[in-house]
């Protein structure tokens, strides 16, 4: 993958993250802002969720209250390089948990 096509790739996961959660209709306010190659979720009791894209390893990244993940694209899907979970599962659960209510993306 070269920059220019990993680029388009996170900007496609920003874009349905926005999406998703315009469509969410649960009773939390969750806001989302992008600033440059970062994303930024908020929730409602203060705490945040960073998404960011790392370029030279062609990664992106997710920092949670329960920790940190590192995902490359294997067979079109973000997946962990430590766990092997994939990236809308640990954000679901990141954000249930941050927001105190089932949170889904799909």
């Amino acid at each position: 993958m070269n920059d220019s096509e990993f680029h388009r790739l996170a900007d496609g996961l920003w874009s349905t993250i926005e999406e998703r959660l315009d469509d969410w209709d649960g009773d939390s306010d969750i806001d989302c802002e992008i600033n440059g190659g970062v994303l930024t979720l908020s929730f409602e009791n203060r705490s945040k969720i960073i998404i960011n894209r790392q370029e030279p390893l062609h990664q992106v990244w997710l920092a949670t209250k329960s920790g940190g993940y590192h995902f490359n694209l294997k067979d079109d899907k973000w997946i962990c390089d430590r766990s092997g979970a994939e990236f809308w599962q640990l954000l679901e659960e990141a954000c249930t948990q941050q927001a105190g209510e089932p949170v889904s993306f799909n």
